[in-house]
């Protein structure tokens, strides 16, 4: 089977994995948005992969993602930040990015507010939350999250639209649906406090899609599954 052969075929399998997710739960598979995570792969991955018609691509490093977004240029291809935000970073992430998925704290939330204000651009952000409390892992907390969104719901520079979730690593997929049905339920919470519409729920990876879909994911970022193992995992920071 050739490269572009395994490509169509990863894609097919995956959107056909959503499209079930969305008959069981009675919604409308065009309400789910599928994120390429295409850290670590090759800019002729990508250029695979959107020729397959894929046009929405997350990346995790500002040094990985900028010069393979220089390399791979078409015109509407779309790329979101999906990786934890380094404040003296966020000045190479503000504008290139469509929508960044991981302001975790108020101290970078302001940076980019700053940024985005020298950039004169309004930037579309997420709100990730460390919805099982691990020590190890970014995002904040689900205590802290409403006056975290209450403080950026007045940023003019930052338009917030909704949560990013990574839930805790489990063998079997179904025991991350909490994590989602959790992350769902803040958010209701946070659109009857702040009184305005926060329509994303980036949730979903390559093992737990379905369940995240279930219940509610409204961007599933999907890698694994899509361009199969990664051939170089080392970290490039």
């Amino acid at each position: 089977m050739t490269d572009d052969s395994r490509a169509s075929e990863r894609l097919f399998r995956v959107m056909e994995r959503i499209g079930r997710a969305c008959a069981r739960a009675g919604r409308d598979p065009s309400g789910v948005t599928l994120v390429a995570v295409s850290k670590f792969q090759p800019p002729a991955a990508v250029s695979a992969m959107y020729a397959r018609g894929q046009r929405l691509f997350g990346e995790s490093y500002i040094q990985e993602a900028l010069p393979k977004m220089e390399a791979v240029t078409e015109p509407d291809i779309e790329w979101h930040f999906i990786g934890r935000l380094q404040k003296n970073k966020a000045k190479f992430a503000v504008g290139r990015f469509a929508l960044i998925h991981t302001v975790d704290s108020l101290e970078l939330a302001r940076t980019l507010q700053n940024r985005a204000l020298a950039a004169q651009v309004v930037q579309p952000v997420l709100i990730q939350v460390n919805i099982d409390a691990e020590p190890q892992k970014a995002g904040v907390s689900e205590t802290d999250a409403p006056a975290l969104a209450e403080a950026m719901a007045g940023m003019d520079r930052l338009a917030l639209g909704g949560l990013m979730v990574l839930p805790k690593a489990l063998d079997d997929p179904e025991a991350a649906r909490p994590a989602f049905s959790r992350l769902r339920a803040l958010r209701d919470a946070l659109v009857a406090r702040l009184g305005r519409p926060l329509p994303i729920l980036s949730m979903g990876m390559s093992g737990d899609l379905e369940a995240a879909v279930e219940e509610g994911a409204t961007h599933v970022r999907v890698g694994t599954d899509l361009f199969g193992q990664r051939k170089d995992a080392s970290d490039p920071k």
